[in-house]
């Protein structure tokens, strides 16, 4: 015979509810580390399929554990301490067998990593949590068709396959009961025929394009176009993620600008001078002829090392920027450069002041994850004039 028992079941669900706190932790660990994650060559350069590997600290958990500090202790004094006095030290790290600081070997353990996989998708939603267009407004509505149907009408013609079955049967049962008294389905007749109509949704949305201008001049140097990629990777991911119908435009220039497609954009080699007007002018001949600002939130963004060919290019620069700015929600200046170089055109720019205007300068990897903060932060409070980091 088999007895009840009485139980705290709640233990039998420790094992999931601890791997969800240790995922937690994972998350965590990652959104703390992410300036340091997010343009690791391994993900920048990732198909966005494959699982991709996010090195992290090990995570302590808590736990009973023996003292470290073994040796003889007595719980009474010899009467003569008073308050204050030290009555015990621990060992300091560097004496003894303590972890050390120094260039000679050490015999304690190091700090543990491990590498936690997860998909660029994962990471992606870890970033983008806290992130938004800025000052985006609502403007004109336009209809844009989706891939979704809906059943708008029931009509006597049509194709067999939109026949609506039940609807059928019912006006065959219907014709039947009026002839013989009887509501029975005894085949169709042509006239017993029902077909839907199925129509396209149309759904309406506030238009937004970004305008994307990357220098592609011969001084911009490896390291320089890998983290102009760092930057629009995240950017693009962040923009398909986040808005369905946001339209990005792809711009490079050297000494002249044009308009190019993605591939091109991400993959073009690097040659010829700068004349960063070209690609201001380009940028405003775009917004006057394809994007009507009434119609549409319009986002600049520009990433340049700010090499220059000319001081009267720079004005023309400064020129250019005033009259795109009014027609604009946010233009974003990124300036990828060697620490402690300030260029001409970035001392050209801080005569710009508006909220609208906002330059960032990268000079490491590090410096990713707070260039699309500074750019994508949420609410309008987030800009002050001519606003800056470096």
């Amino acid at each position: 015979m088999t007895a009840p028992t009485r139980g705290d079941w709640s233990l039998h669900r420790k094992g999931p509810a601890d791997s969800a706190r240790h995922m937690e932790k994972v998350r965590e660990a990652i959104k703390e580390n992410l300036p340091e994650i997010i343009a690791e060559e391994n993900i920048i350069t990732s198909d966005g399929k494959r699982l991709i590997k996010v090195p992290i600290r090990s995570l302590e958990e808590y736990r009973f554990r023996f003292d470290p500090y073994q040796g003889e202790r007595v719980g009474q004094g010899g009467g003569d301490t008073r308050v204050g006095d030290v009555v015990g030290r621990r060992p300091r790290e560097g004496q003894g067998q303590g972890p050390g600081t120094g260039r000679r070997a050490g015999d304690q353990p190091g700090i543990d990593y491990y590498e936690a996989e997860m998909t660029v998708d994962e990471l992606a939603e870890l970033i983008f949590e806290d992130l938004g267009l800025p000052n985006l407004r609502p403007r004109a509505e336009q209809e844009v068709p989706t891939e979704s149907h809906k059943f708008t009408d029931v009509r006597r013609k049509g194709p067999l396959g939109n026949l609506d079955r039940r609807r059928s049967i019912l006006e065959s049962m219907k014709r039947t009961a009026r002839a013989t008294g009887e509501a029975e389905f005894r085949g169709f007749r042509e006239e017993d025929l029902r077909f839907r109509v199925w129509e396209q949704e149309v759904r309406r949305q506030t238009a937004a394009v970004v305008i994307a201008m990357r220098d592609a001049s011969g001084s911009m140097g490896d390291f320089k176009k890998y983290l102009t990629r760092s930057l629009f990777f995240w950017m693009t991911r962040f923009l398909r993620t986040k808005y369905q119908d946001v339209e990005i435009v792809f711009t490079v220039h050297h000494a002249e600008a044009r308009e190019v497609d993605e591939e091109a954009f991400f993959h073009l080699g690097e040659s010829g001078g700068t004349k960063v007007s070209s690609a201001y002018q380009l940028c405003l001949n775009l917004i006057q002829e394809r994007y009507d600002p009434a119609r549409w939130n319009i986002y600049p963004f520009h990433f340049s090392d700010g090499d220059n060919w000319s001081e009267g290019d720079n004005k023309l620069c400064v020129e250019l920027v005033q009259k795109i700015l009014p027609m604009v929600s946010l233009f974003g200046y990124g300036e990828i450069r060697e620490p402690g170089y300030t260029s001409t055109l970035m001392q050209a720019f801080t005569a710009i002041d508006d909220p609208r205007f906002v330059r960032v300068v990268i000079t490491d990897k590090r410096d990713v994850y707070p260039a699309l903060q500074k750019w994508f932060s949420r609410g309008d409070g987030a800009l002050a004039a001519g606003s800056a980091i470096s």
